[in-house]
């Protein structure tokens, strides 16, 4: 809500110091116009892709901690208890490297993202830049910030998107639904339920003297 206030403060202030001149807005669509374009089926691809090459390598450590885990509840009650704990203890650092790998798997994907995503917004900007240049406007606001509506109402004509497209080469495809621009990469990239183990916690060995203590009881 504060960037979009900040948007919308800056926009009145340009406005305002445009007063004593002619003054044109025009709006355009950011995702409508990313995609239109070629990139956007790329990157969505180039995404997925990486994203089932984690999965994978997910699965695979997920297969090999259940089966450990199966192991040790099958045996639990006939294992000596130095094997349990030294099982107990591999198991939740087993775990722990899970619930690492599932972590760094999203900042992998979100990494990507950003690195494929950069130049094509910077692509878009230029777009809207020229657009705004050639036909004299002033202000060319984004139909949306942070998901929520800057331009609540506007005429048709207002709507610089599809001059944009045909300024980076594209033609507008009305009739046609949309290509999905790439989604964001989840908050949680956790891609397979970890199977929680209430293992139980190694058995701590009394001190000494209280071990003495006890033998003599």
């Amino acid at each position: 809500m504060k960037k979009l206030l900040l948007v919308l403060t800056l926009a009145f202030a340009g406005i305002a110091s445009y007063a004593q001149a002619p003054v044109k807005i025009g709006y355009a669509d950011p995702d409508y116009i990313l995609s239109q374009l070629p990139e956007a089926k790329q990157i969505d691809a180039e995404l997925k892709s990486l994203q089932t090459q984690l999965k994978g390598q997910i699965e695979t450590k997920v297969s090999e901690f259940q089966k450990k885990l199966a192991d040790y509840q099958a045996n639990l009650n006939t294992m000596l208890a130095p094997v349990r704990e030294n099982t107990e203890r591999e198991l939740q650092q087993l775990q722990q490297n899970l619930e690492k790998l599932q972590q760094d798997a999203q900042t992998t994907v979100q990494n990507k993202q950003n690195q494929l995503m950069q130049p094509v917004y910077l692509k878009i900007g230029k777009g809207i830049e020229a657009v705004a240049k050639e036909n004299g406007y002033t202000l060319i606001l984004s139909n949306q910030v942070g998901g929520l509506d800057v331009v609540l109402y506007g005429e048709e004509t207002l709507d610089v998107s599809d001059l944009v497209l045909k300024n980076l080469g594209i033609t507008p495809k009305a009739d046609t639904p949309a290509t999905p621009a790439p989604a964001p990469a989840p908050a949680a990239f956790t891609l397979v339920p970890l199977p929680y183990a209430h293992l139980r916690p190694p058995r701590q060995r009394p001190p000494p003297n209280q071990q003495q203590s006890l033998s003599s009881l």
